[in-house]
């Protein structure tokens, strides 16, 4: 679920380093948000990360 509908940006992965250089996994997810978009003039429900929102590649219904 946690992939943009348009530019298909997902999770990250990586590792958190401790002070003592200890190394466990860690993951980055991306800000994606439940919205209604016009999709050929009707309006569908898609997830959407925020930067697509704020560049204007989608339209909201």
């Amino acid at each position: 679920m946690a992939k943009c509908a348009i530019c298909e940006k997902g999770a990250h992965f990586g590792n958190a380093v401790s002070h003592s250089h200890r190394r466990t996994n860690k993951m980055w997810k991306s800000n994606i948000k439940s919205v209604k978009v016009k999709v050929n003039g009707a309006a569908k429900r898609m997830y959407v990360c925020t930067s697509c929102l704020r560049s204007g590649n989608v339209e909201r219904a």
